[in-house]
């Protein structure tokens, strides 16, 4: 009965389905008789069609392109309601600036302008190693201890209990001086291959398992040329710090202030390295304040090397990377003569 009412129906509408449901994008129209609307079914009233006498031919492009258009029903104020609802109203606070942004009240270049580079008299060839006259000046390292940010203290605070609770007070000790005893055999084993001490190197690396180590750095060795200092004292006496330097070389052709580390875990990246860049640009802006060297230096390298003997991490610092981290050591700096 229901389809016997709807074909009546499309027969008496016919001349108008026609027209409403000719597709325009079509060359023929679809067959009529089998589409209806709801206007078509339940309307009561017969509505006067303005676009009857509409030439849908010349139009048919137009037509096309507005109703093929697929756009999202979203609007930027249903967008702003949606994310007012969900998340509340929006922040009307600016974001916190970062330390890293802030200008360094007593600014000093990393490059001295007024140091004359006039090669010394030496008598040898030999890498250079200055003592490190121990003062009143604090070390970088020091400095670096005592402005740690609350968030990097809160993290080794953390590994430390992990570490204790394993290995018990006296272990977690232990364990520590190991470390620093590894990390001081590693360097000399590697002073010694740079003096072309091969045979103590491999004497020093047997007795006392570092042979992971060594080949761990071999890739790494072999791109290092000219090495001009080695385990040698810096201080800056403008900035009033001093340090002690693992290794001033030649990295690939550029003079790079070099720093070894030791890894347990891979570090592949150079903010895995923590503060170890500021470091770096500490000590090359420490040389080139220090007259004992006849150089200036203007980029860093930090090799991590680890035990099992997998290809150590090598992380190059061009000029405008020391200079970043040369800012941020200076910032650091500055908070710790402020305590």
């Amino acid at each position: 009965l229901v389809r016997m009412q709807f074909l009546q129906l499309l027969s008496r509408k016919s001349g108008k389905l026609e027209m409403l449901f000719q597709i325009p994008f079509c060359q023929k129209p679809f067959p009529y008789t089998c589409l209806a609307t709801s206007a078509c079914l339940y309307s009561k009233k017969k509505k006067a069609n303005g676009y009857e006498q509409v030439d849908q031919e010349k139009y048919k492009n137009l037509v096309y392109s507005v109703t093929s258009y697929k756009t999202s029903a979203q609007t930027p104020e249903t967008i702003f309601e949606e994310d007012n609802l969900l998340y509340g109203p929006p922040g009307k606070h600016r974001p916190p600036v970062k330390a890293g942004t802030k200008a360094p009240k007593n600014w000093v270049p990393l490059i001295n302008p007024s140091k004359r580079t006039v090669p010394l008299n030496r008598d040898s060839n030999l890498p250079m190693k200055v003592a490190l006259q121990k003062n009143k000046m604090p070390s970088v390292t020091r400095v670096l201890q005592q402005t740690l940010s609350p968030q990097q203290v809160f993290y080794l605070e953390r590994w430390k209990q992990k570490m204790i609770l394993e290995l018990g007070k006296d272990g977690f000790e232990e364990y520590t001086k190991n470390l620093f005893l590894q990390g001081e055999l590693f360097h000399s084993a590697l002073e010694s291959i740079f003096l072309s001490e091969e045979m103590a190197a491999k004497e020093q690396s047997e007795d006392d398992s570092l042979s992971g180590y060594l080949t761990s750095v071999e890739h790494v060795l072999k791109d290092i040329s000219e090495v001009k200092a080695l385990e040698s004292g810096v201080h800056h006496k403008t900035l009033q710090y001093l340090g002690l330097v693992d290794c001033v070389a030649k990295y690939r052709g550029r003079l790079c202030v070099i720093d070894w580390k030791t890894s347990e875990k891979p570090k592949p990246f150079l903010r895995d390295t923590y503060d170890n860049p500021l470091q770096v640009a500490a000590y090359i802006g420490a040389i080139n304040d220090d007259a004992n060297y006849d150089f200036q230096v203007s980029c860093g390298l930090i090799v991590v090397a680890y035990k099992n003997g997998s290809p150590a991490h090598s992380h190059f610092m061009d000029p405008d990377l020391c200079s970043q981290y040369w800012n941020k050591w200076l910032l650091r700096l500055e908070e710790y003569m402020e305590k």
